[in-house]
């Protein structure tokens, strides 16, 4: 697939635009230097644990992830409307999401195929169901489309192909929906089939996931020069919640109300960078003051 790694994130709180102070590079918010405390290097996603439901490898995080899309897919928080999100850096590398290589790109792209063929297998049991396709993108690849149809525990369908002739009980997965139309074909075969389940969507704008759908799973590290020292992490039909990264502790829990920029599926992430700047320097704090 083609696309940039690196981007700001613009949301839209009330009526009123903004361009979000907190820079996003390929699923990591990244704090602002003038908040930025430790110079210690620590790209590694994973590490974490505990109470606070930070996953400690890519099968933990699978786990989490394929249990709360579960959960959204039986019972969405909008009844009817069956179209689910899941969020979360592919990589445990995190220095590989934003730096614009092609192989960092593809190993983006195989990690975001492994992540929902091992999905389908979680969710659709033998002989019993219910029927999964696994959709590409319209903006696809050759070589990813290649890639996504080797597999026979499902039904592959390219979007540039328009909408696959769905039952009313059937499950699609979209991985990495990026173009406008992918969204607009996304919402229209949710109401042909049970649920459409995006994964890892990027290039969204405010029309792109309306607020009616289920944000399942969301994992966004939040970073001060290069180093992991908080998280905004959601898995349905739980709350989001910020968590320090150091000593996982839980900074604050919300709801969908709370924390979705109005009119769209998208958290505003301001609150958290705050919550978790916050913790940092009373941790440097307490720090200086027992030298």
């Amino acid at each position: 697939m083609k696309y940039s790694l690196l981007f700001s994130i613009h949301l839209v709180w009330s009526s009123a635009h903004f361009a979000s102070s907190f820079c996003v590079q390929g699923g990591v918010t990244t704090i602002p230097t003038k908040y930025r405390l430790s110079t210690t290097t620590n790209l590694n996603l994973f590490g974490g644990g505990g109470s606070a439901k930070i996953p400690s490898s890519a099968s933990d995080r699978d786990s989490i992830a394929f249990n709360a899309i579960k959960n959204a897919i039986n019972k969405p928080k909008t009844q009817g409307f069956g179209l689910v999100e899941c969020e979360f850096p592919p990589l445990a590398a995190l220095n590989k999401l934003g730096d614009g290589s092609l192989r960092s790109a593809n190993e983006v792209d195989t990690a975001n195929l492994k992540f929902s063929q091992s999905l389908i297998s979680f969710i659709s049991l033998p002989f019993i169901g219910p029927k999964v396709w696994l959709l590409t993108s319209t903006a696809a690849s050759s070589g990813f489309q290649k890639a996504a149809k080797s597999s026979k525990s499902y039904t592959f369908h390219s979007l540039r192909d328009g909408k696959p002739a769905v039952a009313s009980a059937d499950v699609c997965i979209l991985v990495g929906p990026s173009a406008r139309n992918d969204y607009l074909l996304a919402q229209e075969l949710t109401t042909e089939c049970k649920a459409v389940v995006l994964v890892n969507g990027y290039a969204k704008d405010q029309k792109s996931v309306p607020a009616r759908a289920t944000m399942a799973y969301y994992l966004k590290p939040l970073t001060y020069n290069s180093q992991v020292v908080g998280y905004l992490t959601r898995a349905y039909p739980g709350a989001w919640t910020t968590i320090d990264a150091v000593t996982n502790k839980i900074l604050k829990s919300v709801d969908d109300s709370q924390i979705l920029v109005k009119g769209t599926n998208t958290p505003d992430l301001r609150e958290s960078g705050r919550l978790v700047q916050k913790s940092v320097d009373e941790r440097a704090i307490q720090a200086r003051q027992q030298r």
